[in-house]
């Protein structure tokens, strides 16, 4: 959801799919956020993963991130912690404490 928050800064809100398309099955084309269509997977032992697909007439281009372990998520609680002793103010995201 905060992939596609920031993606929507910075891009018009799109309908995507076909005009004429029927969804037979509600939320099978996925929830919408500002015209991209987002899904969610829960599987046992898939820890993080995301994709975001973008895509023009005849070409896609994927960007992929997996997370295998709980560890890989270490760095970026080590910053939020050692930050929130140093701020007053609430922060949401942490891309506004990567330096």
């Amino acid at each position: 959801m905060k992939t596609a928050q920031l993606i929507s800064e910075v891009r018009d809100e799109k309908k995507q799919g076909h005009e004429d398309e029927v969804e037979e099955l509600a939320g099978a084309r996925g929830g919408d956020i500002e015209g991209m269509r987002i899904h969610s997977v829960r599987l046992p032992g898939l820890v993080a993963h995301q994709e975001v697909i973008f895509g023009g007439e005849g070409q896609t281009l994927t960007i992929r991130h997996d997370s295998i372990n709980r560890a890989s998520f270490m760095p970026g609680v080590k910053l939020a912690v050692e930050t929130v002793l140093k701020i007053d103010t609430l922060v949401y995201g942490l891309e506004q404490i990567i330096e």
